[in-house]
């Protein structure tokens, strides 16, 4: 800034706020009111709710981030365990969310990148096109066919015969 300031452009607040005099001796009845609300509302409020937070602050619960143990996958059962076959089945559930959301998250990739690519998406959305067929080629084999009321039983055993075919082929090319 330059150094010829123009004074009287910008003025100088005053260096002394006058004082209000007061011109009766009765208390102001709004400051009366203020002070009995803070004392008898405000205060135990604030306190029990600084008391709650420092009681949750020890110890901390984050609802959204389950975490569940992994179970035995249902061919580590023994036959006739009931339990160890619904754990299984819960899991595999979970899972079968987790891949669901997988998919749908690498698909809003691909609407995003195509909807900022615009006429190049072609050539600079190649890669989460690419991404998006492995996905959904993983989540086809898996869990494809199965239905809505697919469930873990129903699954191994897809399993198992896409491995059996899959030997099969080997050893046809084999010969």
């Amino acid at each position: 800034m330059p150094e010829d300031r123009d004074w009287e452009a910008y003025k100088v607040p005053p260096t002394r706020t006058p004082v209000s005099e007061r011109t009766t001796s009765v208390p102001n009845p709004v400051t009366f009111f203020q002070t009995v609300f803070n004392y008898v509302v405000d205060a135990p409020v604030t306190f029990v709710r600084e008391w709650i937070e420092r009681q949750q602050a020890k110890n901390k619960f984050y609802y959204y981030h389950q975490k569940f143990r992994r179970v035995p996958d249902l061919s580590e059962c023994l036959e006739g365990d009931y339990l160890c076959f619904f754990e299984a089945e819960a899991q595999w559930r979970r899972d079968r969310m987790v891949d669901q959301e997988i998919v749908e998250i690498v698909r809003e990739r691909l609407g995003a990148c195509k909807q900022r690519e615009g006429p190049n998406q072609f050539q600079n959305c190649a890669k989460e096109v690419e991404q998006l067929a492995q996905v959904t080629k993983a989540y086809q084999d898996r869990y494809g066919d199965l239905g809505v009321h697919g469930n873990a039983r129903t699954c191994l055993m897809k399993q198992k015969h896409r491995m059996m075919e899959e030997r099969k082929a080997q050893a046809n090319a084999s010969q």
